[in-house]
């Protein structure tokens, strides 16, 4: 495999927040962490970590206290329209059609490109016949590919993927990360996935960054050279998700 460059790289990263009490919470404190480029990364870690927080300086809607991130050797210190978010809650807009909602990022386009942009996403997707329906009549499967085709329309730079699959079903959500692996393999572009489920992270990554409990810390990395998709009985499946639990610092045995 060709060797990938530095994508986006954390350096010394830390970030507090103002409390009433005028004591300053800290919600993460020095990482450092350099996420390739084609890489997909889970950041795995329990609630309150900091792990959303990260992505939000990633994309530049934050300001770390103290220490940089920078994406192809650039600081961040604003959002890019190249570099997306996918949420856990649906962000597509009710009113509007499902290629209405593709088109949104790339409406300053000729109206041949967008169309080619929007069926070719809409149909890697998976909504192929869906198009003119609005997100009322769909799944919440469905809706998420609505998201994830609409990030895909504007050849997203980076990808940063919160909990994406979190409201969905159980069945759902075993559907959706096989076609995000899908797409990505297809694609290639940078993810970063925050995810606080064991499972989701060994099934998806290619690396797996453990945090720890807030502040959040980089307690541990692991990286996953298992092909898709993944044998979920496997033994090495299973040794991956021992040593993840391991560095949670949480017993896997009920």
């Amino acid at each position: 495999m060709t060797e990938r460059r530095p994508k986006v790289v954390f350096e010394g990263l830390s970030k507090s927040f103002p409390q009433k009490s005028g004591v300053r919470l800290s919600v993460l404190e020095d990482v450092d962490l350099t996420v390739e480029e084609g890489e997909l990364i889970c950041l795995l870690g329990p609630s309150g970590c900091g792990k959303s927080t990260l992505l939000n300086i990633a994309g530049g809607f934050e300001a770390p206290t103290s220490g940089s991130v920078s994406i192809d050797g650039v600081k961040v210190d604003a959002p890019h329209p190249r570099r997306v978010f996918v949420f856990q809650e649906f962000g597509i807009f009710p009113w509007a059609s499902v290629w209405d909602n593709v088109v949104l990022g790339i409406r300053a386009l000729p109206g041949e490109q967008q169309t080619e942009i929007a069926q070719g996403v809409i149909d890697l997707v998976g909504l192929t016949g869906f198009e003119r329906t609005y997100p009322m009549a769909l799944s919440g499967g469905m809706k998420q590919r609505v998201e994830v085709a609409r990030a895909l329309a504007v050849s997203p730079d980076v990808i940063y993927m919160d909990e994406p699959f979190g409201a969905l079903d159980s069945l759902t959500r075993l559907t959706m990360r096989s076609e995000l692996i899908r797409i990505w393999e297809e694609r290639r572009p940078t993810i970063l996935f925050v995810t606080h489920d064991v499972d989701e992270a060994v099934q998806l990554a290619e690396r797996v960054v453990v945090f720890s409990a807030r502040p959040g810390r980089i307690a541990g990395e692991v990286p996953i050279d298992l092909p898709h998709p993944r044998d979920l009985g496997s033994p090495e499946y299973g040794s991956v998700k021992n040593r993840l639990y391991e560095l949670l610092g949480v017993s896997h045995l009920i």
